[in-house]
């Protein structure tokens, strides 16, 4: 089920809190509405296994609107409107690499097969309730789950995109790990500098380039 994430998850089933969790997020489906849709909160290591990933994107909490969460850092189901914060990503990537997308829908799924693990730190949300679910069992999960990528030795880029992001660098120990640090891609934050033109996708790439590592294809 986790595409060779086995050695973590068999970790954290031997764990109290990680038993909390799974019984948190199960009785919450169970009693409310949550998004991503329960098939797809792991969706993130379904896709990316570790030894493929040669980035790392982190989110904060889903989408908590209808229809928009699927289990990836940032995306939306192909058929649902674009999010501010995607459209800033979107409009950067163009801008550094000057094309245009062809598809511009919000399944980033593209990427996560590349090798880009698009990972929120919290898998879960309530309807209507950003951070909702930002209980203290998710945060010793993401402190599992950092821990685990950094143990890994090949080179990966993690981009750190605003304060809530940021936090994690303090996992990041691997010398053969990388930190991209931008503002974050929403108005609020994108707009005030430290978003466009700061060329973290070229850099990014460039990185790769030189470990001999294939580079990743941002536009589709």
């Amino acid at each position: 089920m986790y595409s060779n994430w086995s050695k973590l998850f068999l970790e954290l089933d031997k764990q109290d809190f990680y038993k909390k969790l799974i019984n948190f997020i199960n009785n919450e489906y169970e009693n409310k509405t949550i998004y991503p849709e329960k098939h797809n909160v792991f969706n993130a290591f379904k896709l990316t296994k570790p030894k493929d990933i040669k980035v790392v994107i982190i989110g904060q909490d889903p989408y908590p609107n209808p229809n928009q969460a699927i289990g990836l850092a940032f995306a939306v189901n192909k058929d649902i409107k674009l999010p501010p914060s995607l459209i800033n990503i979107y409009r950067e990537i163009e801008n550094e690499f000057g094309k245009k997308f062809v598809n511009k829908d919000g399944d980033l799924t593209y990427l996560a097969k590349q090798g880009v693990l698009l990972l929120n730190s919290i898998l879960t949300v309530e309807q209507g309730k950003p951070l909702s679910h930002d209980i203290p069992e998710y945060r010793i999960f993401f402190k599992y789950v950092m821990e685990f990528i950094d143990s890994l030795n090949q080179p990966i880029v993690f981009m750190l995109w605003g304060n809530s992001a940021k936090q994690y660098e303090k996992y990041i120990k691997n010398p053969n790990h990388y930190v991209l640090k931008t503002n974050h891609p929403s108005p609020l934050s994108a707009n005030r500098g430290g978003w466009f033109g700061t060329n973290v996708f070229i850099n990014c790439n460039k990185i790769l380039k030189e470990n001999n590592i294939k580079e990743i294809n941002w536009l589709k």
